[in-house]
């Protein structure tokens, strides 16, 4: 007796597996993390680092790049079947329109989104290797991804209405247009709208339900087009479209109202330890070590001197009484780079610059200048100190004796006893402010 094993019938394959793995949507996902890895690189000097760097930078890549790039993705899938010349084929099958357009579009979204999810990782892996203090904002990064999907929906409606080869290129390029001018001044009356300029920015956050009414904006109509191009009864289009309208509206009413000031921005974490002290904002606590090695020749000479500002502040707004303002820590790529502070010997010179500038004199009495070179070259010289006396030495008579007058300046407070010296720098900084000779203590 012979006995015949059963072959146990293969288990069916979903029909949107071969949507997924196949076809237009691994490049549409490929194209996507390609753009924003180049994009992000160019300038990576300007994000590595911080996390509201980083977010603002991928906010503003999504909605410029990433947004025009899905549309004509969309675009161009939506005109496969007219490619193909299966219409009519496809019209006749036992799947209604809605269907089959949710069937070919979806895998697309999936790579589209995959792909910005992807650059989204490499840049926070980027961040934290580099931060400097802070937290991600992932609500941000699911905000643009939902933005980004829509934009897919969008361009499959219009790919499918409009049999042209040209249409996602055109496409594509008006929406990068459209966007760029919508955004242009960050505050018009329809800015709020723009995927770009939304109040996603380094010193602001968006309150805490602009997400929301930006997801019923690009969601709901793009859902809007969907049904209304496909669907079995188009007057379900109604109810995104009220939806997406009631978002728009609510976004461009509120306005200025959208942002409000980050808390941790307005947070600082100080060192208490040095004369004056030194504060950073919260958002780069780790880059507080940096500052304080770096101003700790500055802060060491003034150990003992009075008349100083209690503190060095960095937070947004003019710094409060007895304060004075930090050197700039951002824009990053100039000061901080990739979490390291570019040139030590500058920055403490710009905080010296800052405890004895006479900016509200209108023209500084050469002997005040002289002054306040020797206490400059004291406490923190300018790293092209040397370049600018060899500058002074070859010019005219004049020239070469005003850098006599300093170089005399610069011994006569060195050669002063540390006692002295302190006496001396606290009744200077006394005055620090005045414009007269007579006003500040002779050297």
């Amino acid at each position: 007796m012979t006995l015949v094993a059963e072959r146990r019938p293969e288990s069916a394959r979903h029909p949107l597996c071969a949507e997924v793995v196949r076809g237009f949507g691994p490049w549409a996902g490929a194209a996507v993390l390609l753009t924003f890895t180049v994009a992000l690189a160019a300038d990576s000097t300007q994000w590595q680092g911080g996390w509201a760097e980083t977010r603002e930078r991928l906010h503003t890549v999504s909605g410029l790049l990433g947004v025009p790039l899905a549309l004509a993705a969309g675009c161009w899938h939506g005109g496969r079947e007219r490619r193909r010349g299966t219409e009519e084929l496809l019209a006749v099958s036992a799947r209604g329109p809605l269907a089959r357009l949710l069937a070919s579009v979806l895998p697309l979204v999936l790579w589209v989104v995959a792909g910005y999810a992807v650059a989204v990782v490499l840049a926070w892996l980027a961040t934290w290797y580099r931060a400097t203090g802070d937290s991600p904002y992932p609500v941000a990064a699911l905000t643009d991804a939902v933005v980004l999907a829509s934009a897919v929906l969008a361009g499959q409606v219009v790919g499918r209405l409009v049999a042209w080869r040209l249409a996602a290129p055109l496409l594509a390029v008006g929406a990068y247009v459209g966007l760029g001018v919508l955004s242009y001044d960050g505050r018009g009356g329809l800015a709020p709208l723009s995927p770009v300029v939304d109040g996603v920015t380094t010193t602001a956050d968006p309150v805490w339900w602009q997400p929301v009414a930006m997801v019923g904006w690009t969601g709901g109509l793009a859902a809007a087009a969907v049904l209304a191009y496909a669907a079995r009864r188009r007057v379900s289009a109604v109810l995104p479209l009220a939806a997406a309208t009631a978002a728009g509206v609510l976004l461009v009413q509120t306005g200025d109202g959208l942002w409000h000031t980050n808390p941790v921005a307005r947070r600082q974490v100080c060192d208490t330890s040095t004369t004056p002290q030194i504060c950073v904002n919260a958002r780069y606590e780790e880059l507080l070590p940096q500052v304080r090695d770096a101003l700790s020749g500055l802060t060491g000479r003034l150990e003992g001197v009075r008349n100083l500002p209690v503190r060095y502040e960095d937070r947004p707004g003019r710094p409060g009484r007895d304060e004075v303002e930090l050197p700039m820590l951002t824009p990053f790529g100039w000061s901080v780079v990739r979490g390291e502070l570019t040139d030590p010997r500058e920055y403490a010179w710009a905080a010296g610059m800052a405890l004895y500038g006479r900016v509200e004199c209108d023209e500084v009495d050469p002997l005040l200048e002289a002054v306040d070179d020797a206490v400059e070259h004291h406490l923190a010289p300018s790293p092209l100190e040397k370049e600018f006396d060899e500058q002074l030495a070859e010019r005219g008579e004049a020239d070469r004796a005003r850098l006599e007058a300093r170089r005399e300046a610069r011994a006569r407070l060195e050669a002063m006893g540390e006692r002295e010296r302190r006496a001396w720098l606290s009744e200077y900084f006394a005055t620090a402010s005045e414009c007269t000779p007579s006003a500040v203590p002779a050297l």
